[in-house]
């Protein structure tokens, strides 16, 4: 696959995108240098009175019919992020559909959200006023997108910087560019002007030329949070929204229903190869409970079937890169090195780097504090909730987290005293639904995403106010 569309100048540099579980080629985009800046910024600046000109009923009907169009070619959209990404063909699937629902969630923003009426006569001496607010477009909003939600991730900077009447400049991974290339082609097709979304891809310069860039007015970014510090070190006065890292833990109190803790737990830890910012990193188990918690839940990570993610049986697939499953490996190896002990897993062959599960990982070593971002979990016993909600709050970074017990004052207990942008009662931490507010706490992000939300922040309020005479 050559996105020919992407070509802006001349003798361009091919990058050749492969598939990370056997290493073949995907496909090929061609890059852009940071030296065409201007080329891209004069586009996005076309695209940007385009976009605000669309009265909304467009805007939401080419979003709605970009959704069914993906719809329609779900597992064609799905096989394409097998291929890039590696993620096992049931989560692809998944991923897609979850696309469909951000779109139709932008589309319903684009007509819904316009502004509010203000009560001036509230404020004694404005009562012969009367007046609204509207909401308006930002302008051009830069978005940085990862490598392990290729589709539905940049559907969520899309969405609703297209139903706020913005244009984009999208730089998606340079490892996973082509679910975000046919998404864009996909809401060409339904009607978007062309220069409303541009797409650059290439490497840290093109990323400092395009953040630092004084038309954009926005970055948003999800990513890893060295990336986070270093945009907001460069982006000057403009709007920021990221989600970075997290480290999610899960509390299991010895009153949860076990079977629906032991399997939510397994599932909310390798999903995607556990390259999941809200994967389940760290399991708190009350200490009665601990040891058949451990059994049941190593029994069951055994049990998954790693390897080509194209299989329907396949449970686990590759990592995204070999070096990232050898960070993997290297990470665990040094927990073990201060005194882990390890319950099952670290082998790799290649990306495919095998679920594993560690105990007694002392709580100063990079394994407990920072994000894995690969299939490894640490079970940890706690006595009383105090205990496990201070373990649950240790590392910097937080975005979710999760508790299962059968009691609501700890559940609720829980969920006000854990630092996390959200905490999911009797789920794992992988919990999320697009629509819902999403961030994190601490150094976990800034602003938050989910449709609405991420809508409210790429847009501006413009008050109208009417004197009567």
């Amino acid at each position: 696959m050559t996105a020919a569309k992407l070509h802006i100048a001349e003798m361009n540099e091919q990058i050749t995108v492969r598939n990370p579980f056997d290493g073949t080629a995907v496909g090929s985009v061609e890059s852009t240098d940071a030296g065409q800046i201007g080329v891209l910024m004069a586009r996005a600046k076309a695209g940007a009175a385009l976009s605000r000109a669309l009265p909304r009923h467009q805007r939401a009907k080419i979003l709605e019919k970009a959704a069914q169009a993906i719809e329609n070619r779900r597992e064609e959209f799905a096989r394409l992020i097998v291929q890039e990404a590696g993620k096992t063909i049931v989560q692809a699937r998944k991923e897609t559909s979850r696309c469909v629902n951000t779109l139709k969630l932008s589309a319903e923003e684009a007509k819904r959200n316009s502004g509010e009426v203000i009560p001036f006569d509230a404020y004694a001496g404005s009562e012969a006023r009367l007046g609204w607010f509207t909401r308006e477009p930002l302008g051009i909003i830069a978005a940085i997108t990862p490598y392990n939600d290729p589709l539905n991730l940049v559907a969520h900077k899309l969405g609703p910087a297209i139903a706020g009447g913005n244009a984009v400049l999208l730089k998606p991974s340079e490892l996973t560019p082509l679910s975000a290339i046919r998404l864009v082609d996909t809401l060409v097709e339904a009607g978007l002007p062309e220069e409303i979304v541009t797409i650059a891809i290439g490497g840290a310069d093109l990323g400092r030329a395009i953040i630092s860039a004084r038309d954009v007015r926005m970055v948003s970014f999800t990513g890893g949070f060295a990336t986070g510090e270093a945009i907001a070190k460069t982006a000057g006065l403009k709007k920021l929204a990221m989600d970075l890292g997290g480290n999610a833990p899960v509390v299991v109190m010895s009153d949860c229903d076990f079977a629906q803790a032991v399997e939510a737990c397994v599932s909310g830890a390798y999903w995607a190869a556990g390259q999941n910012c809200i994967g389940t990193q760290r399991i708190l188990v009350q200490a009665p409970l601990y040891e058949r918690f451990r059994e049941a839940f190593v029994a069951g990570t055994r049990k998954l079937l790693a390897g080509n993610p194209d299989q329907e049986d396949t449970d686990v697939g590759p990592m995204i890169s070999q070096r990232a499953a050898e960070r993997a490996e290297l990470m665990v190896n040094d927990a073990i090195a201060v005194g882990a002990t390890l319950l099952c897993g670290h082998r790799r062959e290649g990306t495919v780097y095998q679920p594993t599960v560690l105990e007694g990982v002392p709580q100063t070593c990079k394994l407990w504090k920072e994000e894995v971002f690969a299939p490894v979990v640490m079970l940890q016993p706690f006595d009383g909730l105090s205990d496990a909600i201070a373990m649950a709050n240790d590392p910097e970074y937080s975005l979710h987290a999760g508790i299962f017990t059968n009691n609501i004052g700890d559940a609720l207990q829980a969920a006000a005293a854990i630092e996390a942008g959200g905490v999911m009662i009797n789920d794992s931490s992988d919990y999320r639904f697009d629509a819902m507010p999403f961030g994190g706490f601490k150094y976990g992000s800034m602003g938050r995403e989910g449709v609405r939300f991420a809508y409210e922040d790429m847009t501006q309020p413009k008050v109208v106010c009417i004197t009567r005479t």
